[in-house]
């Protein structure tokens, strides 16, 4: 596990929790088989207990999925596990995610036990959770705003219960990427039987944090990151999916670690989530927006054409795009001109070409694009 991370993908549970998303079962069949496809290697199907439909969801995917672990979310309650253990039993591999919350705020305004109460309620969870499966992970709600001590404390005693994945929530958004790295790291370093676990980052993006900080966290020894399709979710969202799998393929000089997600599937992913969950991808999104791999600046095209990587550092086959793109606009220049011209079937002598150009710029400051319909009047 030294050199690999565990993609656990929760766009079908996280994702949907985001206000104005509803997935029919079809459309989360769907949504699975891609994921599947994709090569994440666990997916959190839903939260059984919380309305029949969640519960006939996980129930199918258990059912129709293979080759991943299917996960279902409960809160530390035995009637919550007792049902999310009859929706996963078709699974081929089941994961039971169980936890509480950790911090002041939720212990006394949320929960109202005091620690050692919500910690014994975690204990006798995890233990009743492995009646049903050898796979249980913990969640420590709210982890970035908790008393350390209390953290490490929570950890060891559910590693001994029996948990074998630890989530390490930044649940609020409230933690930097320093912070987020520290915890991780402490937990690991403090806590005794830490050995007999694999540490896990769910963060959400309040302050637009939740790659930087899952990609700390995994820089501190958590080796498995919690993420949706997009970065949907509650409010601001969860950790972007194809964010952290690129950052980790990009820079594996500094992270030396990867997955097993074909990267290939990112794009093809990304706009299936987008049209069944009616949530528009805006178009400087990193890795999957529609203008990652197109160029406009003049500067940047005359780069970009004579060496890709001059501005690229992510190929846009990589992710699933076919090629990057030169957007023609008021701000193009020469080459980016002649090269659009040449894809058309269109070469010219410099003296034909300088007229063309000097027409091209002025319909380009009344337009926002330049097409190729403008293109062919232009010539014309």
């Amino acid at each position: 596990m030294n050199d690999r991370v565990l993609v656990f993908d929760t766009t079908l549970r996280d994702g949907e929790q985001s206000p104005g998303v509803r997935l029919s079962l079809d459309e989360k069949l769907e949504i699975g088989r891609q994921l599947v496809l994709l090569g994440v290697d666990i997916l959190e199907a839903g939260f059984p207990i919380s309305s029949p439909g969640d519960f006939q969801s996980v129930n199918t995917l258990a059912k129709e999925l293979k080759g991943v672990t299917i996960c279902g979310l409960t809160r530390a309650r035995e009637k919550d596990i007792e049902v999310a253990a009859e929706a996963l039993e078709p699974a081929e591999r089941r994961r039971i995610h169980t936890g509480l919350g950790v911090s002041e705020n939720h212990l006394r305004h949320k929960l109202r036990m005091t620690r050692e109460q919500a910690l014994e309620v975690g204990v006798n969870a995890v233990k009743f959770a492995r009646q049903y499966t050898d796979d249980i992970e913990y969640f420590m709600e709210d982890s970035g705003r908790a008393d350390l001590d209390y953290v490490y404390k929570v950890v060891e005693e559910v590693i001994k219960a029996g948990a074998t994945t630890i989530n390490v929530p930044d649940t609020t958004g409230f933690t930097y990427p320093n912070e987020y790295y520290h915890l991780i790291k402490g937990i690991i370093e403090n806590v005794p039987n830490s050995d007999k676990a694999v540490f896990s980052c769910h963060c959400h993006n309040d302050l637009g944090m939740a790659t930087a900080n899952t990609l700390a966290g995994v820089m501190g020894g958590a080796r498995q990151v919690e993420v949706t399709v997009n970065g949907i979710g509650e409010r601001a969202g969860n950790t972007a999916l194809e964010e952290v799998v690129m950052a980790l393929f990009i820079r594996h000089d500094k992270f030396d670690v990867g997955t097993k997600i074909d990267t290939t599937q990112l794009l093809p992913t990304s706009r299936m989530v987008s049209r069944l969950t009616g949530m528009v991808v805006q178009r400087n999104k990193a890795v999957v927006g529609a203008n990652a791999y197109a160029h406009s600046s003049g500067i940047h095209q005359d780069g970009v054409l004579k060496e890709r990587s001059t501005y690229e550092i992510i190929d846009p086959k990589l992710v699933g795009a076919e090629k990057s793109e030169i957007i023609l606009t008021a701000r193009s220049g020469r080459h980016g001109l002649k090269h659009r011209l040449a894809e058309l079937g269109f070469n010219y002598t410099d003296e034909r070409f300088e007229g063309i150009y000097d027409a091209f710029v002025k319909m380009a400051d009344t337009k926002t694009e330049v097409k190729e319909e403008d293109l062919r009047e232009l010539v014309r």
